[in-house]
């Protein structure tokens, strides 16, 4: 997968958002670098990968997310065999929350 998007300019990119120090700055870089639509559906994905780890049903999380049965498909599949990036951030959020 990392070969399909690595290239010098997601390097950048992700080297910029690393850079981001705090949620405030977070919603200033992502607001001007993404639509409004674009981070509503991001943050719906990551509480769709949130609820699934917590093993709720599709219906449930529909229902709370307005996401399709198919994108919340394609959220659990790459919780299951993805890259583990889900995994590893709703694992330090669970840290952080304790």
């Amino acid at each position: 997968m990392f070969d399909k998007i690595k290239d010098e300019n997601t390097d950048y990119l992700f080297k910029c958002i690393l850079s981001l120090e705090n949620e405030e700055e977070c919603y200033r870089f992502f607001g001007d670098l993404c639509s409004i639509a674009e981070l509503k559906e991001m943050s719906k994905r990551m509480l769709a990968a949130k609820r699934l780890n917590e093993n709720c049903v599709y219906s449930s999380i529909v229902n709370e997310t307005g996401l399709s049965s198919a994108t919340i498909s394609r959220v659990n599949r790459a919780l299951k065999y993805g890259n583990d990036g889900y995994s590893l951030v709703l694992e330090r959020m669970e840290n952080d929350d304790e």
